[in-house]
């Protein structure tokens, strides 16, 4: 018998509070699940205390190695060059979560 393997997708995203306001960057393989664990605050800590619930920047991987290191480096970034990557996609800093099909 083969196994089947299971394809994932994986996401680095970028939270915020506000236009231009707290930034906070994390990866998932779920973002459905993801999203609602920052929204409903049930993982205490930096985007709880901060109110960190605005999807404003999404970007997806096929590789788990991908998207680590994607989320390495943007977290290495200055916050205007992150702020700039936002604005390149999203210039109204709009909730992206509502433009998902989950």
């Amino acid at each position: 018998m083969g196994h089947k393997m299971q394809y994932h997708q994986y996401y680095v995203y970028i939270l915020t509070n506000k236009p231009r306001g707290t930034l906070y960057i994390g990866v998932t393989n779920n973002i459905s699940r993801r999203l609602y664990e920052h929204k409903n605050e049930l993982i205490k800590g930096f985007t709880s205390k901060y109110k960190l619930k605005r999807l404003v920047h999404i970007e997806t991987y096929d590789y788990v190695f991908d998207a680590i290191q994607r989320e390495k480096t943007l977290k290495h970034w200055v916050r205007d060059k992150k702020i700039q990557l936002i604005e390149e996609h999203n210039p109204y800093w709009k909730n992206l979560e509502e433009t998902l099909a989950f």
